[in-house]
């Protein structure tokens, strides 16, 4: 076993995503499946060619919601009609390799690329019995390969699949639901998504914007205000529809008179006016709104994201510790800002140290001399008003923080919190990519934020590690989406504007002149 799974690293699989049936879930389960969790039934995102065919026993690859590249490695705990008949309830794989466990350490420790997930429509069901014929063949190939293996010594792959693994059978049991439009709906998938398209169109023009978000660019009006308006359990992919591009749709909706579109700067094209009195967004009727939080399906709860508490703290150094022994604390003690000023405030009262004739002013000792003058002072500054005194004294001690995340005990690390650290750059083809680094240290999986940025931007996303970091990992989005980071940040998220640097990037549409 333990041959065959090191031959199943999620390593040749990157190079050969089709080799396994692949099952997708959501980017947060990955943290469980790698803390040694099994991939439960509830947690499967199904799609609307249904899920692949297995049996129990089968060894099987699991992927996250928009990245085809697998991220897990286990064993089907039951068949696919068997996890239709329980309605995706129960443990459906015992998993064993995941993306950053101690295989994957033991190799060049790479993170997943970016694959675009298979467009799956519904199999012709005529070619069922060819592809039950195939699957053996399959099974066939696969140990062929693992023999291949053997006999490689750089462990690179050098033969490949001779027959292509067949499209699933789709799911006839209605109750199972994807991200995708209904699958159980008789009409095209194409014309569902056409309607979603519209739907949601009209949805944010008649809930969201307002005239004074004009002008406003079309990515940020499909990331920050069309895809919050989907209804829940569905996911809007314009590359589903007839329209193909954003640009398409929204050229249909300007014949329609119903918006008027411009290109502002060169290749950037934004929204600069709206009939609000059109028909179509009059009579549009609202739906009930849908959560537009992050959220994790983990068994049959949805677990919203929540910010952490951050609280700024002060170590006191080896330097100050004999102005903090009095009140009990010594080297390395961690205080808020207001236990600081309660410390001295009392230190000084208990010592008779405030100025008889101006209360305004403390009397500096032996003690507090060492502690905050500088050596040129030591002799010449002999008070100090409470402000300076206090200042100075939080400027000598050591930057420390405390995190509390909901539900857990708190955090205290030294230093100053990094804070999430929003960057351009320009890549070899002269294209801008968007950087994101420090999700982690806010809670933030950087795999789910990349998998939420590329359904909203309709840009490509990568997660790799973040240089100068031991452990941490950044997100590249295609282009400037800064505008999309910062509704996603601090309207989503809710996360405070001053743990985030970068805004200030986002591009800036101007009229022409």
């Amino acid at each position: 076993m333990s041959f065959c799974v090191s031959f199943w690293a999620v390593y040749t699989l990157w190079s050969y995503p089709d080799l396994l049936p692949t099952f997708t879930t959501w980017p947060l389960v990955l943290e469980k499946l790698v803390g040694g969790a099994d991939l439960m039934l509830p947690g499967l995102v199904v799609p609307p060619a249904g899920l692949p065919q297995v049996q129990k026993g089968d060894l099987c690859a699991m992927a996250l919601v928009g990245n085809r590249a697998p991220v897990a490695i286990g064993v089907a705990a039951m068949s696919t009609a068997e996890m239709l008949t329980s309605g995706l309830k129960g443990r459906g794989f015992s998993v064993l390799h995941t993306y950053r466990d101690h295989l994957w350490q033991s190799g060049d420790k790479s993170s997943p690329p970016s694959m675009a997930p298979l467009a799956l429509d519904p199999p012709d069901l005529s070619e069922e019995k060819g592809s039950a014929q195939a699957a053996p063949a399959l099974q066939g190939d696969m140990r062929r390969l693992t023999l291949a293996e053997e006999n490689q010594e750089n462990g690179e792959v050098q033969q490949q699949m001779c027959g292509e693994k067949s499209l699933p059978e789709a799911s006839k049991d209605p109750s199972v639901r994807g991200l995708n439009p209904d699958p159980t709906d008789s009409r095209a998938l194409q014309e569902q998504m056409d309607e979603l398209l519209q739907r949601c169109f009209l949805h944010a023009l008649k809930c969201q914007v307002k005239k004074a978000d004009l002008p406003l660019l079309t990515s940020t009006f499909l990331g920050s205000h069309m895809f919050s308006c989907c209804p829940a359990g569905q996911q809007l992919d314009i590359k589903r529809s007839s329209y193909k591009k954003l640009s398409k749709f929204l050229q249909q909706m300007q014949q329609e008179q119903i918006i008027q579109v411009e290109e502002l700067s060169r290749g950037v094209e934004s929204i600069v006016a709206v009939d609000w009195k059109h028909p179509r967004i009059t009579s549009f009727v609202i739906p009930e709104p849908s959560p537009t939080s992050q959220t994790i399906q983990e068994g049959s709860r949805e677990q919203p994201y929540h910010p952490p508490d951050i609280k700024p703290l002060y170590c006191v150094p080896a330097s100050m510790t004999l102005l903090f022994q009095e009140s009990g604390h010594k080297k390395g003690s961690a205080l808020e800002g207001g236990e600081v000023r309660t410390i001295i405030v009392s230190y000084a009262k208990k010592n008779d140290l405030v100025d008889a004739d101006n209360k305004n002013l403390v009397k500096l000792d032996p003690i507090l001399c060492d502690c905050i003058l500088e050596k040129n002072e030591q002799h010449t500054v002999t008070t100090l008003p409470w402000d300076s005194l206090l200042s100075r004294c939080l400027e000598r001690l050591q930057p420390a923080y405390q995190v509390t995340f909901p539900g857990q005990e708190p955090i205290v690390k030294k230093g100053k919190i990094c804070p999430i650290d929003i960057t351009l750059a320009q890549r070899a083809s002269n294209k801008k990519v968007t950087v994101v680094r420090n999700l982690e240290a806010y809670g933030l999986d950087p795999c789910s934020v990349a998998a939420i940025l590329q359904q909203r931007c309709q840009a490509s996303t990568t997660v790799t590690p973040a240089p100068g970091s031991k452990d941490g990992l950044q997100v590249q989005i295609q282009g400037n989406q800064v505008h999309h980071l910062s509704r996603l940040l601090l309207e989503d998220y809710q996360l405070p504007r001053k743990y985030i640097q970068g805004l200030e990037k986002a591009p800036k549409p101007s009229r022409k002149k």
